[in-house]
């Protein structure tokens, strides 16, 4: 085993929450070290995640103003997709922000080895690399940032061809011309409007009774009713049982809504059921971690029950699995690690966003926790068919939902589903934050011709003021 080197911090996992809190680590002028598996820095957000999905959803909108550009007095007498180019862009755009991490890390001197961590004891980690080489590192406090893998069942093992989770669904060749997806939460709703808009035909399997079913139960509706107008197909209460192989692909069975047994082929069956945490065999059996369902319980600043370990990120336990929560994760884990002041996160005030189209995002409760929770509550909503600039883009579905505490009008909740609302919710997060009510935010003068209007509308709706409905 090589020889042993020393720490103040060192990061397992460089993904949206390790390479944050590295980088935070490196400015706090702690001696930083990540520990990454992989060949690459990034994580699954990067490489496999948020962003190479975020750029074929654009891709997908590129192609979308195409086919609608009668409308916009333009004609396009001849275009098609070309995949193999999509996929090229969607290389460059990640690699770049890959080598961003690298520079960060340059930037504030936080070193990096590749090769699989796991914890051997107090403050101490074995890293083995591709050749089987092992060695130890020692670190006066060490963060856990494994993040999580897609959820895989027996019989529904994925084989890069024609069953597929986020990973092999990425590096297809050419474009299926049938999928069906496994999962309406925000993988499976993303992914279909991706494919159908690039001609795919696409069939959604819903187990729960709506889509996005942790949204408002109103903005399933919108996305549902969206759905099925742009020829998406979707099943909900359908449980899928098996799938078979075939020649020409995919065989699908499931139970339908009305408990009779059902089944369609596809070329292709996309597994989108949720992820589950890398906890296994990263040494925590020698510890004093507490795990619930494998995921990790840590107090506000992401300490766990074993001295000088932290965990961020995926592997959190009732921590949402998102990037930005991630980030933030870290950032107060290190903080707190190198014995500065720093504010938890504060999970009631995290924004979700899922790009799908239409767009949704949403911050704080539903209307329906809300009154479970005895708020008195108070509704504002405006739709994006009364906004200037939603009509001038030509995108006038959904709408803006506030919840609000009727006594006092503390914002409890904002839900939005229609163009660009994943730019909008941040407004909304940062009047909550401040504690602002709903009249603060229809008081604050928006710029005309916005879609940010429409937030202020809808919060004038909540007293039934607003201007243009």
């Amino acid at each position: 085993m090589a020889e042993t080197a020393k720490y103040d911090m060192v990061i397992i996992g460089s993904g949206p929450g390790g390479y944050v809190a590295a980088i935070r680590a490196g400015q706090l002028g702690l001696k930083t070290l990540v520990v990454e598996k992989d060949d690459k820095l990034g994580g699954t957000c990067l490489h496999v995640g948020c962003i190479p999905t975020k750029d074929l959803l654009l891709n997908a909108d590129v192609y979308d103003y195409f086919q609608d550009g009668k409308e916009f007095g333009i004609i396009c007498k001849e275009f098609s997709i070309d995949w193999a180019a999509i996929q090229a862009r969607k290389t460059k755009v990640v690699t770049r922000l890959a080598k961003g991490v690298e520079f960060l890390f340059k930037k504030n001197k936080v070193e990096t080895v590749q090769g699989y961590g796991r914890l051997a004891g107090p403050g101490r980690i074995t890293v083995t690399d591709a050749k089987g080489q092992k060695r130890e590192i020692q670190a006066a406090k060490v963060v856990l940032a494994t993040g999580s893998e897609a959820k895989t069942f027996p019989g529904f093992e994925p084989d890069g061809k024609t069953i597929l989770t986020n990973k092999e669904i990425l590096a297809l060749q050419a474009l299926p011309k049938s999928m069906v997806i496994m999962g309406a939460g925000a993988v499976g709703v993303e992914f279909a409007s991706i494919f159908h808009r690039f001609g795919v035909e696409v069939t959604i399997l819903e187990m729960l009774p709506r889509a996005v079913p942790l949204e408002d139960e109103e903005i399933s509706a919108e996305l549902e009713k969206s759905f099925r107008r742009q020829g998406i197909a979707l099943a909900t209460q359908a449980k899928v049982e098996k799938a078979a192989k075939t020649a020409s692909g995919v065989s699908v069975s499931y139970t339908g809504a009305d408990g009779k047994p059902q089944a369609m082929e596809a070329e292709t069956l996309l597994v989108a059921v949720g992820r589950s945490p890398n906890t296994q065999d990263v040494g925590l059996e020698g510890t004093r971690v507490k795990l619930e369902r494998g995921f990790v319980k840590v107090d506000p600043y992401m300490q766990t029950d074993e001295p000088g370990l932290y965990a961020i990120g995926d592997i959190v336990a009732n921590s949402p699995l998102l990037a930005h929560v991630a980030s933030r994760e870290g950032i107060v884990a290190v903080t707190h690690a190198a014995g500065k002041p720093v504010e938890p996160v504060n999970y009631g005030q995290i924004p979700n966003c899922t790009y799908c189209e239409p767009e949704i995002s949403s911050v704080g409760m539903t209307e329906r926790q809300a009154r479970e929770k005895g708020h008195p509550v108070r509704i504002g909503k405006f739709p994006f068919a009364a906004n200037s600039k939603a009509t001038i883009l030509g995108a006038r579905e959904g709408f803006v939902k506030i919840v609000s505490d009727e006594k006092y009008g503390e914002i409890l909740g904002v839900h939005m589903v229609g163009p660009r609302v994943t730019e909008l919710i941040a407004e909304a997060v940062m009047t909550m934050r401040l504690e602002g009510t709903v009249e603060d935010l229809a008081d604050a003068i928006h710029p005309h011709p916005t879609l940010s209007e429409a937030v202020m509308e809808a919060a004038h709706a909540a007293h039934d003021w607003a201007i243009h409905i």
